[in-house]
């Protein structure tokens, strides 16, 4: 510990971001690397589709942010609302699952699914199963995020 000490803390500081800057440059990986499928889709469909993704996004955040709020009644209703099953109609999914591969569509299916499963836990009233719950929810976009692209 006395070496953090006796260090100057704006040095230590800028020493530390210098180190994390060299180890995320190392793991920047290129376009040739890049292993996910790519899929096409018609340009009004994806921007569709990219549009939804980030209301996902904001749904999430809107979530998370009333959890830490201690409001779990209106997180639920958000992610059923804009996540959930229920959301389905509201997203066009059955136009997009045209388009796109069946894996990709399952994936988005189990995101669907996860998130109205949050919102039955987050009713309960109980934080930690309901953040437990809320994983499945960005797991199963990590995990389309990981396997699929979109031109």
């Amino acid at each position: 510990m006395k070496f953090f000490t006796a260090i100057p803390k704006t040095r230590l500081l800028v020493t530390l971001f210098a180190s994390l800057f060299a180890l995320l440059s190392l793991n920047v990986s290129s376009a040739e690397e890049d292993k996910r499928v790519l899929v096409k889709m018609p340009d009004m469909m994806r921007d569709h589709q990219l549009a939804n993704m980030r209301d996902h996004l904001k749904a999430l955040n809107e979530i998370l942010m009333n959890m830490g709020e201690g409001k779990l009644d209106k997180a639920a209703e958000i992610a059923e609302a804009r996540l959930g099953m229920s959301s389905l109609s509201l997203h066009g999914a059955s136009h997009i699952a045209k388009v796109i591969p069946k894996e990709m569509g399952a994936i988005g299916t189990s995101m669907h699914k996860a998130a109205s499963r949050f919102a039955l836990k987050a009713q309960e009233g109980d934080p930690l199963p309901a953040y437990k719950a809320l994983q499945e929810v960005t797991a199963a976009c990590v995990n389309c995020h990981a396997s699929f692209k979109t031109r």
